[in-house]
């Protein structure tokens, strides 16, 4: 007699892209092609409706077309890769022009790759399983790096840090306040600096509550608190 079969576990959830463009003949045909790869795709016609779906829910990666009404896609790409949530989320810039300058101008605002129109659905999706390669292989290789700098022992991949072999119990924010000043000892930040690193560009936030945060963080360090240093006129930095 067999033995019944094994129960299957849940299926793998499908990667999810954001496709961006004002063509709706396009924007079909796109999501016919991946919707075949297995992709889940959404598809928005403009860049407001594009920075309303990512603050939503933000996608494993974005086909951003570079000519759009109103808020264009480089406008779009640099206010992404300005927001701490959604900097790392790969984006390739369509653009129907074959300039070299206009495909500079997209990855100088922080685009991963880019297709010039018109352009084959087979590269496209080429371009996409390559890119989210490299993304998955750089984001695994800066989880296993160990942030040691005195007694202080930083995992970001486990979201875990010691003092004197102490582990600290730290808010998110704290973890990565403490993550972004440890990674550059000496290194002096604006209090505008940190709150665009840990929050992302234009988050509401004051100065002041950036204050808040490190007297709190001090506090957690005990007797290491004195790590992080103060610089007049400044802000702040840990110690080198």
């Amino acid at each position: 007699m067999k033995p019944p079969p094994k129960p299957k576990g849940p299926p793998a959830a499908a990667l999810r892209i954001l496709v961006v463009d004002d063509e709706e003949d396009l924007l079909e045909l796109v999501r016919y092609n991946l919707g075949k790869e297995g992709y889940e795709v959404a598809c928005v016609g403009s860049g407001e409706e594009a920075l309303q779906a990512v603050q939503r829910q933000a996608p494993d990666l974005i086909v951003l077309d570079l000519m759009l009404p109103a808020v264009d896609g480089l406008e779009v790409c640099r206010r992404l890769k300005a927001d701490a949530r959604t900097r790392e989320v790969p984006i390739i810039m369509l653009t129907a022009k074959s300039e070299e300058s206009d495909m500079i101008a997209g990855l100088d605002r922080g685009a991963d790759d880019y297709v010039a129109k018109p352009f084959s659905p087979r590269v496209l999706g080429a371009r996409i399983k390559a890119l989210l390669r490299r993304h998955d292989a750089r984001r695994l290789a800066e989880a296993e790096l160990t942030i040691d700098v005195h007694e202080l022992s930083i995992h970001p991949g486990r979201h875990e840090a010691t003092v004197a072999g102490t582990p600290l119990e730290l808010t998110y924010t704290e973890f990565a306040l403490l993550q972004f000043l440890a990674r550059r000892p000496g290194w002096a930040y604006t209090r505008i600096q940190i709150v665009d690193a840990v929050k992302g560009e234009d988050y509401p936030v004051t100065e002041r509550s950036v204050d808040v945060q490190v007297a709190g963080l001090r506090k957690k360090l005990g007797t290491f608190g004195s790590y992080i240093e103060t610089v007049r006129g400044v802000g702040y930095r840990f110690r080198a």
